[in-house]
């Protein structure tokens, strides 16, 4: 692993001090994240879609809708800009300009690239269940040809990216720290909770392995 190079393109212009270009930074967010936001433009129009992802090394995968206009436009090659943010806490300063957010964040440049093999495909699908819910392919039926057919699977190579990481109490001025005034921050974690099973479960099925594994877990 190395780093991004920095360029026009991924360079963190406000409050550089907190980027990296790290791959292993930027990868450790993005596997932390449930889901991503895809940009992409569309006649001219921005567009931004939340997406469930999955990485494998340096690539992205993203499933949709084969009928979906980001399958036929970033599946098409087309240029697409992928971001999520992971937020940690909220910074509670003694003025409102320096009160913020402790996050983790991370911005991805690359080409998208439709998936038609039906191999690829499946190790695709099989990455992007795996990060939501690691260990339940295994335990689920494999999908039926109807299911394949109706959904587009998009590759999306990582060719530049950077991680963006504030944390921290707050950074108030000099002469704000003689205001009577609480500073300090309020955490925000996500953490998942117990699962609840639909009430159609057959008599003697419990809870399965991946699933109950879940439970607890911490972004």
């Amino acid at each position: 692993m190395g780093a991004f190079a920095v360029t026009r393109r991924n360079r963190v212009r406000r409050l550089p001090e907190k980027a990296s270009y790290d791959e292993l930074a930027v990868h450790a967010v993005l596997d932390a994240a449930l889901f991503a936001h895809v940009g992409f433009v569309d006649a001219g129009q921005p567009v931004v879609i939340p997406m469930l992802h999955g990485r494998d090394d340096a690539r992205l995968y993203l499933h949709g809708a084969r009928k979906a206009r980001i399958a036929k436009l970033v599946g098409s090659g087309a240029p697409v800009c992928v971001s999520t943010t992971l937020l940690d806490g909220i910074v509670a300063a003694r003025s409102a300009f320096n009160s913020s957010m402790n996050y983790r964040s991370v911005v991805v440049f690359g080409t998208g690239r439709m998936l038609e093999d039906e191999g690829e495909r499946l190790v695709a699908l099989r990455v992007i269940s795996e990060h939501v819910l690691p260990g339940r392919w295994a335990e689920l039926r494999p999908p039926t040809a109807r299911e394949l057919a109706m959904t587009a699977v998009i590759e999306v190579g990582i060719e530049s990216a950077s991680a963006k990481i504030a944390e921290g109490p707050p950074q108030d001025e000099a002469e704000d720290y003689a205001l009577p005034t609480w500073g300090g921050v309020v955490p925000v974690a996500t953490t998942l909770g117990r699962a609840v099973d639909d009430g159609r479960l057959l008599a003697g099925v419990g809870l399965s392995q991946a699933v109950a594994a879940l439970e607890g877990r911490r972004l």
